[in-house]
């Protein structure tokens, strides 16, 4: 597919936005709705096999189905010449991996925002059954405005119907993001979405992955035995709590992290109202005097007067409801009337 081509009778294709070993994305125009989509088209490889096609199909419906301001909507999907393709939203603005290039690495400040929006998207499909698979910073989107979007649900769990006969060997997502049990050909649960964000986060603070291997096998490896390097030798004004809460996430048994992405998202919420500082506010600039002989400097007493003393008001008597009074004293007057009339009666019946 190139610039120009139209997609499915349907989407104009615009402008080639991105690439990778597994697809092509590109920004296009919904011809039927008028508006601008992205468009995930993959390689015909993997479009040829009638298994991954049905699980593609599956796995995309499932996709269509999330309705979360933290995840990328899912438009449609299909088969043109030969290749499948998903239709998305289009979000303006850079995917977070592209932003680490620019920047090394982000604040606190920045990163704590942005890993508990996609703590939020994460959650939300956690919550509906599914697990992402992938969770890397190139599946995550960030608008000019800050705000982020998960994208890529379901694909790499896609992938695994390709060699069906050889699950074991299957490599559920990214190498360098994927949990140990992932690195193990396990299937991934929710906790393994943590362990991945938890190495986005890893990587956002420090500029650097917690693993690095020339080979597939060798990451695997340092995934599932080799404990990463602590966040404060990267960055030594680092929280303590925050590094706490990073190698929690690292962990290499499921069970020693947490379980959700909701769980993640709370703590790093929490850590985030405990770690902020009140903003000082700026001192007010104080006019310049007229330079003039005759005007002295005001003295300070006459910028900040002494307080007046406080004189205690008078104690006043407390105003008295002379209704309720008078009511009251009738009850009583009418109440103890009756106790010679009661007294008559029972000296009448028992002498």
């Amino acid at each position: 597919m190139n610039e120009g081509d139209l997609l499915n009778r349907r989407y104009q294709l615009l402008e080639r936005i991105g690439s990778g070993g597994m697809a092509e994305v590109f920004r296009a125009r919904d011809l039927m709705l008028d508006r601008l989509v992205a468009i995930k088209i993959l390689r015909a490889d993997y479009s040829s096999s009638p298994e991954f096609q049905e699980r593609f199909r599956q796995e995309a419906r499932a996709a269509a189905n999330l309705s979360h301001p933290n995840i990328v909507t899912v438009h449609d999907f299909g088969l043109d010449g030969g290749r499948l393709f998903i239709v998305m939203e289009h979000v303006p603005g850079a995917d977070l991996k592209t932003l680490l290039r620019r920047r090394g690495r982000l604040s606190v400040d920045e990163a704590i925002p942005l890993i508990v929006q996609a703590c939020a998207g994460l959650g939300y499909a956690h919550r509906a059954g599914l697990v992402h698979c992938d969770v890397k910073p190139h599946n995550l989107l960030i608008t000019p405005d800050k705000r982020l979007k998960v994208t890529d649900f379901g694909i790499a769990r896609a992938l695994t119907t390709i060699r069906p006969d050889q699950r074991e060997q299957i490599v559920w997502g990214s190498p360098q993001y994927f949990s140990p049990e992932q690195a193990r050909g396990l299937p991934p649960t929710p906790a393994s979405d943590v362990y991945s964000l938890g190495v986005v986060l890893y990587e956002t603070l420090t500029g650097t992955l917690p693993f690095h291997a020339t080979t597939a096998e060798e990451l695997a490896r340092l995934h599932i035995y080799a404990q990463p390097i602590p966040l404060s030798e990267f960055v030594p004004d680092i929280p303590p709590t925050l590094e706490q809460i990073v190698m929690k996430v690292l962990s290499k048994e499921p069970s020693a992290r947490y379980r959700t992405a909701d769980q993640l998202g709370r703590v790093l919420m929490r850590f985030g109202m405990t770690n902020q500082t009140p903003p000082v506010p700026a001192p007010t600039p104080t006019p310049p005097l007229p330079s003039h002989p005759s005007l002295a400097p005001t003295p300070a007493s006459s910028l900040y007067p002494k307080p007046a003393a406080v004189v205690p008001e008078p104690l006043l008597p407390p105003d008295l409801d002379w209704l309720s009074i008078f009511l009251g004293i009738l009850a009583l007057i009418a109440v103890g009337g009756l106790i010679p009339f009661w007294m008559w009666i029972y000296y009448l019946w028992i002498p």
